[in-house]
């Protein structure tokens, strides 16, 4: 690969999953404004996130391949951000439970080198078990998922939270859709395989 490959995030998560496709690559944190803008759909926020992340790093790096990705929960048309706190996911998930939530994951590979730019967004459906508020203090004492949105780690002990499941790509309810990341590099020359 001639181009440095750069994931522009500070999650764990999705580094993990990165490292599953055995290419070298580094982490940059972008440190952006996550606020959604007025009127501004779920999948908006985060295909234009996803973009100014991989911007934002490619400005820095100006020779590299850059990954950018947002993930946005929503719940009948309104948006689930992180919680951040206790209470704040406690609410979350008792909205959540017996509900179907989409996760908008949006994946965006920015070259920085050419300006080129695709960028998609891979929706992930979730229907969450009809939970008690035993399970769920149980659950958030256990995994604190404080700063993942929709205050659910299905990596995790958020599992156990979850009925089903249906999407293209497992990848992208953590926040990562390697299936479109692996098409998107292709376009780039750059093959995993």
């Amino acid at each position: 690969m001639k181009q440095t490959l750069i994931l522009a995030s500070s999650s764990e998560y999705r580094r993990e999953l990165l490292l599953k496709l055995q290419i070298p690559f580094s982490g940059v944190s972008p440190h952006v404004d996550e606020t959604p803008l007025e009127g501004e759909k779920p999948q908006e926020t985060a295909l234009r996130l996803a973009q100014v992340k991989a911007r934002k790093v490619g400005n820095d790096y100006p020779h590299a391949l850059v990954i950018g990705c947002d993930q946005v929960a929503t719940l009948d048309g309104e948006q689930l951000g992180k919680p951040l706190n206790h209470t704040n996911a406690t609410k979350q998930l008792q909205k959540m439970r017996g509900r179907e939530v989409t996760f908008h994951s949006a994946l965006c590979l920015y070259n920085a080198t050419t300006g080129n730019m695709q960028a998609e967004v891979v929706p992930y459906l979730v229907r969450f078990r009809q939970l008690t508020d035993e399970q769920i203090e149980n659950y958030l004492a256990k995994e604190q998922p404080y700063h993942c949105a929709g205050s659910a780690k299905s990596e995790g002990l958020g599992i156990a939270l979850i009925e089903r499941m249906l999407g293209e790509d497992p990848n992208a309810l953590i926040g990562l859709p390697l299936i479109k990341l692996i098409t998107m590099l292709q376009n780039e020359n750059v093959n995993v395989i």
